[in-house]
């Protein structure tokens, strides 16, 4: 016995990998719907070694499924997801829609699992931004150690957190570079092709852009609001994979060696950090992995209590699929849902 699973935006970058990851972490699947726009349907995807025929989003009876994970876009998120929800499934969503609704738990597993007993208030959980996911999993051991009091991350995000057009633009302009082409942007407000844009998303009032408003007010719901964190988010020429550059205060001395140590023993972290002209990881070394892999942990000396870290993720597995799958995997595991003929099977 299994769940009955609608992946909705199934044609997308995240939704084709939501596919995947379903398939490779056993999650017990009875029945599969891949749902998208109207002018996908028919459209085939793959889910293991089967296809799978799109539906029309507009037309399917949301009531016949146990989980919909959600990547359509906020808009979608905002017209549809809480008219699923009630129609009696948990939607697992995607998008900036409900982040920051207090009737919406926003959930990394490794980080706050407990907030999945809220998931009922709206049939809503929703899943961080991508660049959060990874800070999180990453900072939150530490804090529990040695509690964190101020952080400045400076991200280096990948094409694909802008979707497919994005990564076909960063393709296009490097052959047209290369051809004499040309090398018009038309998805980023600049050319990416070996250049980088310091801008993700739009300007707010006081300058900041909103995606690294995203990253710390998503920390402090998931983390800890006490935490004063600065963020400079960056879109660099790679396909996929984020990088973060994280400094950290602490409120007690806390040593590389004893970071290490924290940081092994962590879920779903890898320490690469070996001071060698390859022991750290690049975006090139985690795409297609599941971990969120920690290098270049080293002791701040300007401030008191400091350590820098160099954080990488596949940003379309960890910042988005992976961590949707594993928020089905954690409503499962605690009987948040049940098997649609009553017996439950965990995941692991």
């Amino acid at each position: 016995m299994g769940y009955r699973v609608a992946v909705v935006g199934a044609t997308g970058n995240v939704g084709q990998e939501m596919l995947n990851i379903l398939e490779e972490l056993k999650f017990p699947v009875s029945e599969l719907h891949a749902i998208a726009s109207r002018k996908s349907q028919g459209v085939e995807v793959a889910f293991g070694d089967r296809t799978v025929k799109c539906q029309n989003m507009e037309t399917f009876d949301f009531s016949t499924v146990d989980v919909v994970l959600m990547s359509a876009g906020g808009d979608v998120s905002r017209e549809w997801s809480e008219k699923i929800g009630k129609a009696g499934p948990i939607v697992i969503d995607n998008s900036s829609a409900f982040r920051m609704d207090p009737d919406v738990p926003l959930i990394v597993p490794e980080v706050n699992p407990d907030a999945v007993r809220d998931a009922r208030k709206k049939n809503i959980i929703a899943n961080p931004n991508c660049s959060t996911a990874q800070l999180v999993v990453a900072l939150k051991p530490l804090h529990d150690a040695a509690k964190i009091t101020r952080c400045v991350v400076s991200t280096y995000q990948s094409v694909s957190g802008a979707g497919k057009e994005g990564m076909d633009e960063l393709w296009t302009q490097t052959k047209a570079i290369y051809g004499l082409g040309d090398a018009t942007p038309k998805v980023f407000p600049k050319q990416i092709a070996f250049n980088l844009i310091p801008m993700i998303g739009s300007f707010r009032d006081d300058g900041y852009t909103d995606e690294e408003a995203k990253m710390w007010v998503e920390t402090h719901k998931i983390l800890d609001p006490e935490i004063k964190l600065t963020v400079t988010c960056v879109r660099v020429p790679v396909f996929v994979g984020h990088s973060e550059s994280v400094n950290l205060e602490f409120d007690r001395p806390i040593s590389p060696d004893e970071a290490r140590e924290i940081l092994r023993e962590a879920p779903g972290v890898l320490v690469v950090d070996k001071a060698e002209a390859d022991g750290y990881v690049t975006p090139v070394d985690a795409a297609g992995d599941f971990a969120v892999f920690v290098s270049r942990i080293r002791k701040d000396p300007t401030v008191e209590n400091g350590l820098n870290l160099w954080v990488v993720s596949d940003n379309l597995r960890k910042g988005a699929a992976l961590n949707a799958v594993q928020i089905a995997q954690l409503l499962d595991e605690t009987g948040m849902i049940k098997p649609s003929g009553g017996y439950r099977t965990l995941t692991v």
